[in-house]
């Protein structure tokens, strides 16, 4: 069974933490974990760049001459793709999907195994508590100078209700915060470092642990 030290803001070690073998000891699988990351960031993609087709682009609907007796080619619209102004023919379209498909199952496992291979780097924290009076960034810069991730980039794990804590990292240079039910592969393979308090382990077990 993992296990790691619990540590309080002052970086003194106040006992163990035993953590669910189902989400902090999974075996590592390095093409599930690349498909969850490459499907999150895929699907996250935004199709900016747009063209408009022939009837979207503005003018053309006088027939530019008559049909025939003119010696030139027919032609109905002064917009069609071939005219200079006219329509694009298969250009991007601002419509364009990227979406991958991931069972929500697969997504978990990915999420463990990231989990699973922090704690046997020794780069997941656990903290007693996390309560920073006034949501003071001074209180809690102090203590994450105490603690094995000093120095390091940390996704610190916080309760949405507790904001004076996430107040309190939002001037901190290499820290982010993320809710407990929100942790994704992306960021967690972002971060070298992962914090979280004994209230907030409890609640990643719950959500990933079903």
């Amino acid at each position: 069974m993992a296990t790691v030290k619990i540590y309080n803001l002052k970086g003194e070690v106040v006992g163990d933490l035993k953590l669910s073998e189902k989400i902090f000891d999974v075996k590592l699988k390095n093409a599930l974990v690349n498909e969850a990351s490459v499907a999150q960031q895929t699907n996250s993609r935004i199709a900016l760049a747009h063209t408009k087709t022939r009837g979207e682009v503005r003018g053309g609907g006088k027939k530019p001459w008559k049909q025939k007796g003119t010696g030139r080619a027919r032609h109905g619209s002064t917009r069609s793709p071939i005219w200079v102004g006219g329509g694009i023919t298969f250009g991007p379209r601002r419509d364009r999907t990227f979406d991958i498909k991931v069972n929500r199952k697969v997504r978990r496992q990915a999420i463990c195994m990231v989990l699973s291979e922090r704690v046997a780097e020794n780069k997941f924290v656990a903290l007693d508590e996390l309560t920073i009076a006034g949501g003071k960034t001074n209180i809690l810069s102090a203590g994450m100078k105490k603690l094995p991730s000093t120095g390091k980039s940390v996704l610190l794990v916080i309760d949405p209700k507790n904001m004076d804590a996430r107040r309190a990292a939002q001037n901190l240079q290499k820290v982010t915060t993320i809710a407990p039910n929100s942790l994704n592969v992306r960021d967690l393979l972002k971060f070298q470092y992962i914090v979280a308090p004994k209230a907030e382990i409890e609640t990643i077990t719950k959500t990933f642990g079903g």
